[in-house]
């Protein structure tokens, strides 16, 4: 039986993450990148300018919403800022070489369309469900924006959703945050199992209030550490950083020659899997973020902006600070993979605490991760069967933590990037249809922005 579902899953698994579908995650964004004029790009300042400019410069947030933009950038970055920097990343780089590096750039500058869009429509067609208490995201976007008659789609899109969080926001992370656990520091499982279902428990049960308020801390502190950590070890080995990036570059279209315990890889592998771990770490395509970016106090189009920038430091910055570590210190050639790739990485590059920061980072990585996926899942569970499903959701949640870090679990971790990626699919027909309203949303705030410029 668990051999025929995992021949299923893998079959499915392969139309998902496979080239087609992976070029229609790109095109997308790369469509939403033409009909929004190059928005990214061409305002680029201006993003910064209206999301962490706003933060820095502490300005008042009048509109309605639950969260502070930076609370629910936080939040969303929680999710997205996790074991795919790490993992994902050095997955793409030991099976489709250093040039994978360069389709993850790709797949991110056009995912930051994606993402704009994913953030503006969130707030646009959320609905306000209680005092001082929103519902928004793709279920809604689709339903409100697209028509009743697409409710069908809306909700494939919630159990998408809902299921995915039991594994990949769920189960996954807790296995991982186990596992650097026990290899860091010698914790066993169990252990760890109960302390990370208290843990999360205490946050996740005082919903999405409780979650940003943890998230606004707990994320720029963890990318702060992570981001020094390799910084040092590039500056490090700073004469060797244009001939890494000459590599990116000439390997993004040249097959890599194996070497060391590197098996080589085509081109055609380095594009597919850099541009499915670049999507698996920033999101961009897959919508969950817009459930949360849907609680911010904030305009559509601002809190879009918002999104930009969270693409931009999760692949742009952070992932990129993985793979410039990997292969500076020549730990591609050892035949790892995964995160033992990344840690191989950090120790030769810093040895003694280069190992402390990947275990660190993995165990703060995920568990800020489950505090958002938590809620992605509430939101898509409370979308098919009304609020009296929060409070049995939340419980279910926090027991399957325990599961998931004293389980083995190849089949869930099969099983939830399958789901993961099938999330894409409502989600992109939705941004695809909804592009002229996206459009018209951007002009008239950009209108309304030069206005006041003119003023």
């Amino acid at each position: 039986m668990l051999e025929w579902f995992l021949s299923i899953n893998s079959t499915v698994n392969s139309i998902v993450w496979g080239p087609p579908f992976l070029f229609l995650l790109v095109g997308t964004g790369l469509y939403l990148t033409i009909r929004l004029d190059f928005l990214q790009f061409k305002h680029f300042k201006l993003s910064w300018d209206k999301s962490f400019g706003r933060y820095f410069r502490r300005d008042v947030e009048n509109e309605e919403g639950v969260l502070s933009s930076f609370q629910a950038i936080s939040s969303a970055m929680a999710a997205t800022l996790g074991v795919g920097n790490i993992a994902g990343v050095s997955t793409a780089l030991s099976l489709g070489g250093p040039g994978a590096v360069f389709w993850m750039w790709i797949s991110a500058l056009v995912g930051m369309a994606t993402k704009f869009a994913e953030a503006q429509l969130g707030v646009k067609f959320r609905e306000k469900t209680g005092e001082d208490e929103y519902s928004g995201g793709v279920m809604y976007y689709i339903e409100k924006g697209m028509g009743g008659r697409w409710k069908w789609l809306a909700s494939l899109y919630a159990f998408f959703a809902g299921m995915a969080a039991f594994g990949i926001g769920n189960m996954v992370q807790s296995n991982t945050l186990a596992h650097a656990a026990e290899d860091g520091f010698a914790v066993p499982s169990w252990i760890t199992g109960l302390a990370v279902s208290f843990l999360v428990g205490l946050v996740v049960l005082g919903g999405i209030k409780r979650i940003g308020k943890v998230a606004e801390k707990l994320v720029p502190l963890m990318a702060a550490f992570y981001f020094i950590g390799g910084v040092v070890i590039i500056f490090a080995n700073i004469t060797q950083v244009p001939a890494v990036l000459a590599e990116i570059v000439s390997s993004a279209f040249n097959p890599t020659a194996a070497f060391g315990g590197f098996a080589g890889a085509s081109v055609r592998m380095a594009v597919r899997f850099g541009i499915a771990r670049g999507v698996f770490s920033n999101e961009a395509g897959l919508g969950a973020a817009s459930m949360v970016h849907a609680q911010a106090r904030n305009k559509p189009t601002r809190q879009g902006m918002w999104g930009i920038w969270e693409v931009f430091i999760d692949t742009i910055v952070v992932g990129t600070i993985t793979a410039l570590v990997i292969l500076l210190t020549g730990a591609l050639g050892t035949g790892e993979t995964g995160a033992v790739l990344a840690a191989e990485g950090f120790t030769r590059g810093l040895p003694g605490p280069g190992g402390y920061i990947i275990n660190i980072s993995i165990i703060i990585f995920a568990y800020t991760t489950m505090l958002t996926w938590s809620f992605y899942g509430e939101e898509s569970w409370k979308y098919l069967f009304g609020k009296k499903i929060v409070k049995p959701y939340r419980f279910v949640f926090v027991v399957l933590l325990f599961v998931g870090a004293v389980g083995a679990l190849e089949p869930i971790w099969l099983l939830a990037d399958t789901l993961n990626g099938l999330m894409a699919a409502p989600n992109l027909i939705a941004l695809v249809v909804l592009a002229g309203v996206i459009v018209r949303e951007k002009d008239d705030y950009l209108l309304e922005v030069e206005n006041d410029q003119a003023a």
